[in-house]
């Protein structure tokens, strides 16, 4: 089959994944039609199968490599201690997700779209990211700088916590990106009771 004429595999396959994010993040995943993503693209709806075997595939794919990224990303918040290792995390995963709110969204709100094998990947993928967070909470009970009972569910609820802010925080409002990140980092302080 012919490719559309304008069309060039390493231009239109990022478009195509853009415009997939953009769609169902404004739409969910059930609603968008491959029709209509290739509509947003500008090549006719077969030429999407050139990039993507289907929808389902291009869903996991975006989840795949925000989760990715953001495992790539985490490694870059180390500190001296617990404490200031957990406030670098707090401050990158507020920062990460306010950059990418549709990944975000999509990251969370589309779960239960993913086949049973897709789901299992992407859980994987999160596990390994609480894995993070939770691997910073035991060491700071080992070492005396926590008072965390329960190190899981307290990583799901900081998590929660600090995903949270994509859906209220507004670069445009009487708060900066650095207000919340100092705000949300003296809350989490007193959660685990950090020194």
């Amino acid at each position: 089959m012919a490719r559309t004429t304008g069309s060039h595999s390493d231009i239109t396959g990022p478009r195509v994944r853009a415009a997939a994010l953009q769609l169902f993040a404004r739409h969910g995943f059930a609603a968008v039609s491959m029709r209509q993503i290739a509509r947003e693209v500008g090549v006719q709806a077969g030429a999407l199968y050139n990039y993507t075997p289907d929808k389902q595939t291009l869903l996991f794919e975006l989840m795949q490599d925000h989760m990715v990224e953001l495992l790539e990303a985490v490694r870059d918040t180390p500190g001296p201690n617990p404490v200031s290792r957990l406030k670098a995390f707090v401050r990158f995963h507020i920062a990460f997700h306010h950059d990418r709110p549709d990944a975000v969204f999509i990251a969370y709100m589309e779960l239960r779209n993913l086949s049973a094998e897709n789901f299992r990947e992407i859980e994987t993928l999160r596990r390994r990211y609480e894995t993070v967070l939770e691997e910073i909470l035991v060491a700071g009970v080992e070492a005396d700088q926590f008072e965390v009972v329960d190190t899981k569910i307290a990583t799901l609820a900081l998590i929660a916590m600090l995903t949270g802010v994509n859906t209220w925080f507004r670069s445009e409002g009487r708060l900066s990106l650095a207000d919340v990140q100092d705000q949300y980092w003296d809350m989490v302080r007193k959660v685990v009771a950090a020194g």
